[in-house]
């Protein structure tokens, strides 16, 4: 089981110190031409080249580079295991990128001295948007390098910092349970959920009037995750153990986010579609994720109109059943 790519590029895993920022560098430069964008080639590898110095003095390894976002708006991401915020530059303040006050020289060979304390604004200079994303296992740091490296930053802005939670109040909600549910399939579904939320958050924040749908998408998931992570908890109460590698789920939902979960079904397909149509350089599903996640959350559906739990089983078995 994996991800179905097109036109994704795996993730560069850097190791530490000088050597990952240069490999950060190729890497980049190599991507952004693969796209046939090398007119963002320079501040696609300076903005990388910060991000990445950032997370290896400041972040918490492991320290990966993708891109994201089209091929006529890629998005360089930095990925560290830090949630810490990082500090914004001031927009009144002005930096010297070069060692002369200028450009010049700022891409020799050994980038990452010359840029060595300069700070995010040299990012805010090499993008058209830009900021952090902040997860619960750790960061993204991005931006969507420009042609034309710039006089002046535009702004950064940190995003999906954890709300306070209300108290849970669970008077008017119903128990769901699902049976055999594997532990992989699971863990895969929530990893691709949370990347899919992420990236029309990114798309909409840095080019909404280009993807308009992309704001529409990031408010409906943003929503229904939050009620499945908060009601979601491991069944103990009695049910017959699971296979081995799989686990038993009570789910407690109120019937509206009954009603949230089947519409969710139909859009995640949309949600494919839109990746399809706009060439979105991030993973889309498989036929047999798809499979996975229509039971998952049909079973809400099902269970609310009276029908009994059913487990899941191979794909084959399963539609034979439903």
């Amino acid at each position: 089981m994996g991800f179905r790519v097109s036109r994704h590029r795996p993730a560069l895993a850097l190791g530490p110190g000088p050597r990952g920022v240069q490999q950060a560098r190729r890497w980049v430069v190599e991507a952004i031409g693969g796209l046939g964008r090398r007119d963002l080639t320079e501040s696609a590898e300076l903005g990388v080249s910060e991000l990445v110095t950032n997370a290896l003095l400041h972040g918490t390894p492991p320290v990966t580079v993708r891109l994201g976002g089209t091929t006529e708006h890629p998005r360089v991401e930095v990925h560290d295991q830090s949630t810490e915020p990082p500090v914004l530059p001031d927009p009144s303040g002005t930096s010297d990128l070069g060692l002369d006050g200028t450009l010049d020289g700022a891409l020799d060979d050994d980038l990452t001295l010359v840029t060595f304390g300069r700070g995010l604004d040299i990012v805010a200079r090499c993008a058209e948007a830009w900021g952090a994303e902040i997860e619960p296992a750790g960061k993204v740091v991005w931006f969507t390098p420009i042609a034309e490296i710039g006089d002046e930053g535009s702004p950064g802005q940190v995003t999906g910092l954890p709300p306070i939670p209300d108290p849970v109040d669970r008077h008017d909600q119903h128990a769901f349970h699902l049976l055999g549910v594997p532990r992989e399939w699971l863990a895969e579904f929530q990893r691709h959920y949370l990347e899919l939320r992420r990236e029309v958050r990114l798309l909409a924040l840095a080019h909404e009037e280009h993807y308009p749908l992309a704001k529409t998408l990031s408010d409906h998931f943003g929503t229904m995750h939050r009620q499945l992570v908060d009601g979601m908890e491991v069944d103990r109460t009695g049910h017959a153990p699971g296979r081995q590698g799989t686990v038993d789920l009570v789910v407690h939902l109120s019937p509206d986010s009954v009603e949230a979960m089947g519409n969710l079904v139909e859009l995640l397909d949309f949600a494919d579609e839109f990746a399809a149509r706009e060439r979105l350089l991030s993973v889309a599903r498989t036929p047999e994720q798809r499979t996975f996640q229509t039971w998952f959350l049909s079973e809400f559906v099902h269970q609310h109109a009276g029908r009994r739990p059913l487990a899941w089983l191979a794909p084959p078995a399963y539609r034979a059943q439903a």
